[in-house]
C-alpha cells in the first residue's frame, strides 16, 4: 500500500487549533500517522487500498477524512464518543434504507463483512462516497425551492421508514414547548415579542399536528446541489422525532447556515423556501397558523443575549410583524 501524503487538518467550526485537537481528541501526534490510521484501517475493514488522504476536519469527537482510491475520493467518518455508536449505526441504517427508496443521499459503503458502521480500535467508523456538488446558495431561487421540494419529500419518506422506533421518540406537545423555552430561556428578548408569542399560542387551534421521524438539521451546510438539482442531503446524525412542522420551520429559519457566522436569510428566501415544501406538501389552514407560530418561535430562539453581529434580532422581530 502506498503511504499516504499528509493530509491538511481543519476544525469545521470551533477556532481551537487543528493540530493540538488531533492530538488531544484522536491520540495522533501528527497529521500524517491519522492518515496512516485511515488508509489502514480502511484496507483492513473495507478492503480500499487508500492512494491518497487529502485533508481531515473535525468537529467535537467527530472526525471526516477524504481520501482518493483507484474507484474514486472516499469519505471516512469516525467518532470517539461512545455513547454516540450505537446512534451512528441506526443512522447508517437509516441512510442507506434512503439510498433504496432513490432519495438523494450519501450512502454508507458496506465493509468487507457487510457492516455500514464499524466499531475498530475504540472508534465507530463509516465510509461513504464523495458527493461531488456545491453547498444550496440561498443566492438561487432555484436552489430554495428545489431545497423546499427535497424536505418535503424526505419527510414522506422519512414517515415510511419501518425501523423508526429504534431512534428518539420523546416529542412534548408544542404550546409546552413553547411556554417552558419562554420561561427559560427567553428573558434577554423584549417583553413585548415574548408576550406576542405566548398569545398566539393560547389562540391557537388544537395541536393536531404530524409528529413522524425527520432529519432536523436540513440547511445549507448539509444540502448539496448539482447545478440547479439536490445532489445529495447529508449528515442525519440529528434525526429524532418530532413535528413536521417545528422541521420546516427550523428549516426555513437556518436554511442560510453553514459553518461560521451563522445569520437569517431573507423573508423572500424562507417564502422562495416555503412555496417549494407547500408544491409537494400543502399544508392545512390550522398547519399554516401554526406555521407562522412556529417560525416565530425558532426566529426568536436564535436572538442571542447581548451582541447580534449578523442581526437575528431585527429578523424575528420582522417575523414578529408579518404574524
Amino acid at each position: 500500500m502506498n503511504e499516504p501524503r499528509t493530509p491538511s487538518l481543519e476544525m469545521l467550526w470551533e477556532p481551537d487549533d487543528a493540530g493540538r485537537s488531533l492530538e488531544e481528541r484522536f491520540g495522533f501526534s501528527e497529521a500524517r500517522a491519522a492518515g496512516r490510521w485511515v488508509a489502514d484501517t480502511l484496507h483492513e475493514q473495507w478492503g480500499v487500498r487508500v492512494d491518497s488522504c487529502e485533508r481531515i476536519v473535525m468537529s467535537g469527537g467527530n472526525a471526516l477524512a477524504w481520501v482518493g482510491t483507484r474507484s474514486g475520493r472516499l469519505l471516512a467518518k469516525w467518532s470517539v464518543v461512545p455513547w454516540r455508536f450505537s446512534r451512528l449505526t441506526e443512522v447508517a441504517r437509516l441512510t442507506s434504507w434512503l439510498d433504496e427508496c432513490g432519495l438523494p443521499v450519501s450512502a454508507p459503503v458496506p465493509a468487507r463483512d457487510g457492516r455500514l458502521q464499524v466499531e475498530v480500535d475504540g472508534v465507530s467508523m463509516g465510509l461513504q462516497r464523495v458527493v461531488e456538488g456545491d453547498l444550496l446558495d440561498t443566492a438561487e431561487p432555484a436552489h430554495v425551492r428545489a431545497a423546499g421540494v427535497a424536505l418535503a419529500r424526505l419527510q414522506d419518506a422519512l414517515a415510511a421508514y419501518p425501523d423508526a422506533a429504534r431512534l428518539p421518540t420523546a416529542c412534548e406537545p408544542l404550546p409546552r414547548r413553547i411556554a417552558g423555552w419562554l420561561d427559560a430561556h427567553a428573558g434577554h428578548l423584549p417583553a413585548a415579542a415574548r408576550d406576542a408569542l405566548r398569545g398566539l399560542v393560547d389562540a391557537a387551534p388544537p395541536d393536531r399536528l404530524r409528529r413522524q421521524l425527520v432529519h432536523f438539521d436540513f440547511r445549507a451546510a448539509n444540502v448539496l446541489f448539482a447545478g440547479n438539482e439536490v445532489a445529495a442531503i447529508l449528515d442525519f446524525e440529528e434525526a429524532q422525532h418530532e413535528y413536521r412542522l417545528v422541521e420546516l420551520a427550523r428549516a426555513a429559519i437556518l436554511l442560510g447556515t453553514r459553518y461560521h457566522d451563522w445569520g437569517p436569510v431573507p423573508a423572500e428566501v424562507r417564502a422562495e423556501f416555503l412555496a417549494g415544501y407547500q408544491a409537494v406538501c400543502p399544508l392545512t389552514p390550522v398547519e399554516v397558523t401554526w406555521l407562522d407560530i412556529v417560525l416565530l418561535w425558532q426566529a426568536m430562539a436564535m436572538v442571542p443575549p447581548g451582541d447580534d453581529p449578523t442581526g437575528w434580532g431585527p429578523s424575528a422581530l420582522s417575523q414578529l410583524t408579518r404574524t
